[in-house]
C-alpha cells in the first residue's frame, strides 16, 4: 500500500500488479495452504485496496492447487499461457539433474530446493499437468519422476516421494527398462523404510531383487540386497543383514565395484559392532576407511570417522588409532583434529 501511493500514475498506461513465486508459500502437497485461505477471505477488499489487475504467474502444479484451495480466485478472469522452453535452458536443466553425478544428499539445502525446482520445471515440459506423456516421453518422465521421489527422500519426505515414485511405477510398465524399474521400487521401499514401516520395505525391497534375480542384472541384485540388508538392521535382525549384505560384497567384488563396496563394509561393521564381534566389525570399518581414502571421497570420510571416533569411545583399543593413522598417513594428534572436523 505505501509503495502504491509513491508510483506516478501515467495516464496513457494501467498499473498491473505482478505476483510471482506463489508457488513457493502454496507448496505441491497437504492440506489448504494458510496463505490462499487468507487471500481467498480478503479477497473483494482488493478492489478498493489494491484497485488494480493483479497478475499471478505460476507453474501449472500451482494452477491446480489455486483452483482447488482458492476457487474465487480462480472465478475471475484467468488464461492459461503455455511457454516454450527454449531447447538449450531445457538440456541445463537435464545436466543439473538427471546428468549429474553430484549425489542430492550431498548437496547444500538450497542447492537440493534448486535441484528440486529444476525438475519440476522438466516435469511440466514432459507431463503438464492433467496429461497422459506421449509414449516419446515415458523414459524422461519417468527418469524425473524417480529423481524428484529420491530428492524428497534426501528431505526426509517419504509420503512426498511416493507420490512422484507411485507415478514413475506406473509409466515404467509402458517401456521396457528393467534397471529404471528396479530402482524405482527400491525407492519405494526406502520411503517405507524412513516411516518405519518395514514389512511393506521389505515387499518392494525383495520383489525389486526378484525381478534383478530374473533379468540376470547382477548389480541390480547387489543394491537389492544391500536395501534388505538395512531394513534387516533397522529390525535388528542382525544374522538375516549380515547374510545379505555379505551376497552384497561377494557381487561388489566380483563385478570390481570397489567403491559401493566401502558402504557394505560399513554396514557390515555395524552388524558385526550389535553381535559383540569387536574385532570383525574393526576390520570392516577398516576396510571402509581405506575404500573412501583411496576415492578421495570426503563425505564418506566425514562419516568413517565420526563412526571410528566413536568405536574408539567404546573400545578404547589402541591398536585402532594405530591403523588408522597409518590408512591416513597421520599422527594421533592430528586424527583426533580431524576427527573433530568430520563431526563439525
Amino acid at each position: 500500500m505505501e509503495q502504491l501511493a509513491k508510483i506516478t500514475k501515467e495516464t496513457n498506461k494501467k498499473l498491473v500488479l505482478l505476483i510471482r513465486n506463489l508457488e513457493k508459500s502454496i507448496g505441491v502437497f497437504g492440506d489448504y495452504p494458510p496463505v490462499l485461505q487468507d487471500l481467498n477471505f480478503v479477497r473483494d477488499s482488493y478492489r478498493k485496496t489494491v484497485p488494480h489487475p493483479l497478475l499471478f504467474i505460476l507453474p501449472d502444479y500451482a494452477i491446480s492447487r489455486l483452483a482447488k484451495f482458492a476457487p474465487d480466485f480462480w472465478a475471475w478472469k484467468s488464461g492459461l499461457f503455455r511457454f516454450k522452453t527454449t531447447e538449450l535452458t531445457r538440456d541445463r536443466a537435464i545436466a543439473n539433474t538427471l546428468n549429474t553425478d553430484t549425489n542430492i544428499d550431498r548437496l547444500p539445502t538450497p542447492e537440493q530446493q534448486e535441484r528440486i525446482d529444476l525438475l519440476h520445471s522438466l516435469l511440466m515440459e514432459y507431463n503438464p499437468t492433467g496429461e497422459i506423456p506421449s509414449p516419446e516421453n515415458h523414459r524422461n518422465c519417468c527418469n524425473i519422476l524417480n529423481e524428484l521421489g529420491k530428492a524428497y527422500l534426501s528431505q526426509h519426505k517419504p509420503i512426498q516421494a511416493r507420490e512422484y515414485l507411485e507415478k514413475a511405477c506406473e509409466i515404467t510398465k509402458k517401456f521396457p527398462d528393467y534397471s529404471l524399474e528396479i530402482e524405482v521400487i527400491n525407492q519405494l521401499g526406502k520411503s517405507y523404510q524412513q516411516q518405519r514401516q518395514f514389512e511393506s520395505a521389505n515387499s518392494y525391497h525383495q520383489q525389486a531383487l526378484d525381478i534383478a534375480k530374473e533379468q540376470k542384472n547382477r548389480p541390480a541384485v547387489a543394491n537389492s540386497l544391500f536395501y534388505l540388508g538395512n531394513v534387516s538392521l533397522n529390525m535388528r535382525e542382525f544374522h538375516q543383514a549380515q547374510d545379505y549384505y555379505q551376497q552384497t560384497l561377494e557381487i561388489e567384488i566380483e563385478f570390481g565395484d570397489r567403491y559401493s563396496s566401502a558402504s557394505t563394509y560399513y554396514q557390515l561393521g555395524k552388524v558385526a559392532e550389535e553381535l559383540g564381534e569387536l574385532e570383525e566389525a574393526k576390520a570392516n570399518y577398516l576396510q571402509d576407511l581405506v575404500i573412501t581414502t583411496e576415492f578421495n571421497d570426503e563425505h564418506g570420510l566425514g562419516i568413517s570417522l565420526h563412526n571410528l571416533a566413536c568405536f574408539y569411545q567404546t573400545t578404547q583399543d589402541e591398536d585402532l588409532l594405530r591403523e588408522v593413522t597409518k590408512i591416513l598417513g597421520t599422527t594421533v594428534e592430528e586424527l583426533k583434529e580431524t576427527i573433530i572436523n568430520s563431526e563439525e
